[in-house]
């Protein structure tokens, strides 16, 4: 009789039907842990990265008024410390400016056209398909595909009757890459402004990684409208014209950068 009631135990629908259940649960839960693995590392690790690059905008948006005071003359020198997330942070660029001016000559009683250049360069984080940068007292990000954004705004000034461009000029070689804090050293050199009176039209050509961004500025900010764009050499040109005459203020602002 025992023996018949130990077979019962071990053929009975009741223990084998646990033992399907339970078979199925193990299997849902392996598939869950493997759909897990397979779909949920790649988007934390993205979460990782859209973290590590809004951080980054962060720190340039702080290093940009820092090297602000100097291409305004307010400070001599300053020391920014950035955090890096395996990137790198460069010196970089040939960006340009050139401003063209229609102005009224009193000697001659006839209007003359003047332009105005300099290089510009720029400090870089590039980290994974990303660059963001402080490149003329504004900072920029340039995204996969490679459009380009304003993060903070340039200090170009427009009060209808003159307006303030700046043209910083940045030197150095220096460039590090990896991961940990750095420090961001600015040295300013001599200030000059240059004044052009009585201008009824102003035309600026911008050559950058981040022309586009630069196009949108000027047309929202500005209300200059193109007048040539080279998706080629990334340069654009913007106009304006006057009706009534301003004075044109060009400030250019040297500033060696070394980065430690």
């Amino acid at each position: 009789m025992r023996r018949t009631g130990n077979r019962d135990i071990f053929t009975s629908e009741d223990a084998l039907t646990e033992v399907v259940d339970f078979v199925i649960t193990l299997g849902i839960m392996l598939l869950a842990i493997s759909v897990i693995g397979l779909a949920g590392y790649p988007l934390i690790e993205h979460m990782k990265e859209s973290g590590h690059i809004e951080n980054i905008k962060q720190s340039f948006s702080v290093l940009a008024p820092n090297m602000n005071k100097i291409a305004s003359g307010k400070a001599p020198s300053q020391s920014v410390e950035l955090k890096m997330y395996g990137g790198g942070v460069y010196i970089t660029g040939d960006s340009y400016m050139n401003i063209t001016m229609d102005k009224w000559n009193d000697t001659t009683a006839a209007t003359e056209t003047v332009s105005y250049e300099k290089q510009l360069r720029m400090i870089q984080n590039e980290y994974k398909d990303t660059t963001i940068a402080y490149e003329n007292t504004g900072t920029w990000a340039r995204y996969p595909p490679g459009r380009s954004v304003m993060i903070t705004k340039p200090i170009i000034t427009y009060d209808n009757s003159s307006m303030v461009i700046p043209m910083v000029t940045i030197t150095g070689v220096d460039g590090v890459s990896g991961s940990g804090l750095i420090r961001v050293i600015s040295e300013g050199g001599q200030l000059a402004v240059e004044r052009f009176e009585n201008v009824s039209r102003v035309e600026m050509t911008i050559s950058s990684e981040y022309y586009e961004a630069w196009e949108r500025y000027l047309s929202d900010s500005i209300g200059m409208q193109q007048t040539n764009i080279n998706t080629t050499t990334q340069t654009v040109s913007m106009e304006k014209n006057y009706s009534q005459n301003i004075d044109v203020l060009v400030t250019v602002s040297p500033m060696s950068i070394s980065i430690e």
